[in-house]
């Protein structure tokens, strides 16, 4: 090659020859990426089941028998009372003398029964003292489970100061004895109806007037307290309630020439444990096909109730009707699915599956995508079931 010289007769340098060189700095950049990608999928990998339980609807016609705190349908008994007053013009006063009164259970830790005669005393904390009217016998039990029996009883003197709320309650005439301590009793709602000297009056027409009216005002309010009562897992069925109103003394009210006029309202309820009733309602369906298994009545249901009465705190078991259309859901047990699908491949967990009738669909996630089985651990599989509809 001839070099060319320039107009100043200068010969420019001949450019140096470089051999390519390696993208280093490009080849451990994707490196990096492609490590980071790997490691986050190992990272973030999974093996997940999302089941959709079994679900079944029942046409309900059955009689059943429940037994109180026990059983294969057990049942409990709760209550809920409000006071609701209402300030009305009052018209005079009137000299009054009467008792206040409740309900009280008495217990018996004894394995024998105990008898009690009419006009047995018994003593509040603070000594005031109430009767019963008649005899009773309350049955044998223990300190663990002791045997009870609901009582009316009746302030010994009449008075305001009788009107006490829940409390416990001795037996003075076992004082010195061992069923000083084996028979006890305890109330659950305040007494009421005590007062003595003067008490204002109310028109006649306007005082039923006010007290239906705290009645129609009771009534949702009793029904909203008697739920919040309800334990968790257990149900409130409609028609397993029943509301008593009771008019309570009207009192002076701090405004001057005003009564207040007081409406008492009590509910009592039986409720079931939500998961055994599920299980005696699909018993009793015999075109349900039921064979065992864990369930559920879903808040869709639409079962009434139906009984001449329900229990006394003291009856042990209650037979009723029910009737309409239960909303069943088997129940799935975490646990369980996770164990049968620890360590099989995804096609063969797929057939696991099919054996447990509670499972209406399952999906099944495996990740990274090239993943095959689920872990042997059972631990590390994540069963999600879907809450219901």
């Amino acid at each position: 090659m001839t070099d060319i010289a320039t107009p100043g007769g200068r010969i420019p340098p001949r450019p140096i020859d470089r051999s390519p060189r390696f993208p280093f700095i490009t080849f451990f950049t994707v490196l990096i990426v492609v490590g980071a990608s790997v490691g986050a999928l190992f990272y973030f990998s999974s093996a997940k089941i999302q089941i959709t339980p079994s679900t079944a609807s029942a046409a309900v016609q059955s009689s059943f028998t429940a037994t109180q705190s026990t059983g294969t349908l057990p049942y409990e008994i709760i209550t809920a009372q409000k006071i609701a007053t209402q300030s009305v013009k009052g018209n005079g006063t009137k000299e009054v003398s009467t008792s206040a009164s409740g309900t009280i259970t008495v217990y018996n830790t004894q394995m024998k029964a105990q008898h009690l005669v009419a006009n047995t005393r018994f003593a509040t904390t603070a000594g005031l003292i109430f009767r019963i009217k008649s005899a009773i016998t309350v049955p044998g039990g223990s300190t663990a489970k002791p045997g009870s029996i609901s009582v009316k009883v009746t302030a010994d003197k009449p008075g305001s100061t009788y009107n006490v709320g829940p409390t416990s309650f001795t037996v003075p005439g076992f004082a010195g004895t061992p069923q000083a301590t084996q028979v006890y009793a305890r109330s659950t709602n305040a007494m009421t109806g005590g007062s003595s000297g003067v008490e204002p009056v109310v028109d006649a027409v306007l005082e039923k007037e006010t007290r239906n009216a705290l009645v129609k005002a009771l009534t949702p309010d009793l029904l909203t307290s008697i739920q919040e009562q309800v334990p968790e897992g257990y149900v409130l069925l409609e028609g397993a309630a029943t509301t008593t109103f009771e008019s309570l003394s009207s009192t002076p009210s701090a405004t001057a020439g005003m009564v207040d006029v007081k409406e008492q309202g009590t509910v009592t309820a039986v409720v079931f444990p939500n998961a055994l009733l599920a299980e005696a309602i699909a018993g009793s369906v015999l075109g349900l096909g039921y064979q065992g298994g864990a369930l559920t009545l879903l808040p869709t249901s639409a079962v009434r109730l139906t009984a001449p009465n329900l229990p006394e705190p003291n009856v042990p078991s209650f037979t009723f009707a029910l009737s309409g259309t239960a909303a069943l859901e088997y129940t799935v047990d975490p646990t369980t699915i996770a164990a049968a699908v620890a360590g099989k491949t995804r096609s063969a967990a797929e057939v696991a599956l099919t054996n447990y009738p509670e499972v209406k669909r399952a999906v099944l996630i495996l990740r990274p995508f090239w993943r095959k089985s689920f872990p042997q651990d059972p631990a590390s599989i994540s069963v999600v079931v879907a809450p219901p509809n």
